[in-house]
């Protein structure tokens, strides 16, 4: 079915814009906040699992942004998919669903990080068990947690693909920013598939390289949808 974004006026595909960009930024937000507040998913569990059992506060600030990152992502995905409807109906509607595809693994996963805190912390809820399984069941649920964030990092690279696509196609937002969605896309899957071939060993050198190539890439577009918005008058009409 041909759609064309004639039938809407720039000043409203501005406005969108720059709404999907207010919640990419809130998301964004809440993520780094809740980066910042728990522990890295890399590294040495033990002390990770000792942070937990230390900083109680900042747990559950962590867990909260969190699960607040993962709402974040339905309306976003709808306001995106609103947006950009008009460019290619599919590629629209496949980015939405590879977006919202993410969050019930993400409230999982953020399940999985109560469960370990809960257990070694010695919790009054699981006070009944004896410490030698509390601790074993702690440490299993922590590298659920850690698994568990590398295997829907693959979500979060997939909807870059469309995103990517859908954004060098419209021609109302530049092309450049497109192609660092793509990269960044790529940068993601990557890392979450090495990661899990590698039982969650680190190579640092490379780790850099691809959060630093993901970071690249959502950073650019969010600020650009915020601030700038998308210039409707230089697109076309598009085939969806």
């Amino acid at each position: 079915m041909a759609a064309t974004l004639e039938e809407r006026s720039p000043e409203a595909t501005k406005r969108l814009a720059r709404l999907a960009g207010a919640v990419y930024v809130s998301l964004g937000l809440a993520t780094a906040f809740g980066f910042y507040h728990m522990p890295l998913v890399q590294g040495d569990l033990g002390a990770i699992g000792r942070a937990l059992i230390e900083s109680d506060v900042r747990f559950r600030i962590g867990v909260v942004t969190d699960v607040l990152s993962a709402a974040l992502a339905v309306p976003l995905a709808l306001l995106l998919y609103a947006l950009f409807e008009p460019v290619h109906r599919m590629l629209a509607a496949l980015m939405a669903l590879l977006l919202v595809a993410a969050m019930p693994i993400s409230f999982v996963v953020a399940l999985n990080y109560v469960a370990a805190q809960w257990l070694l912390s010695g919790a009054a809820v699981v006070a009944a068990i004896p410490d030698a399984q509390r601790n074993a069941l702690g440490m299993l649920f922590l590298r659920l947690h850690t698994h568990g964030v590398l295997a829907v990092e693959i979500f979060w690279g997939l909807w870059l693909l469309p995103f990517g696509l859908l954004v060098m196609r419209s021609r109302f937002l530049p092309r450049v920013l497109g192609m660092l969605l793509i990269i960044g896309g790529v940068a993601y899957v990557a890392h979450s598939l090495t990661s899990l071939l590698l039982g969650g060993q680190r190579i640092v050198l490379y780790e850099r390289f691809t959060m630093l190539a993901r970071a690249a890439a959502e950073f650019p577009i969010m600020l650009w949808l915020l601030i700038k918005g998308a210039d409707a008058r230089r697109a076309s009409t598009t085939v969806a």
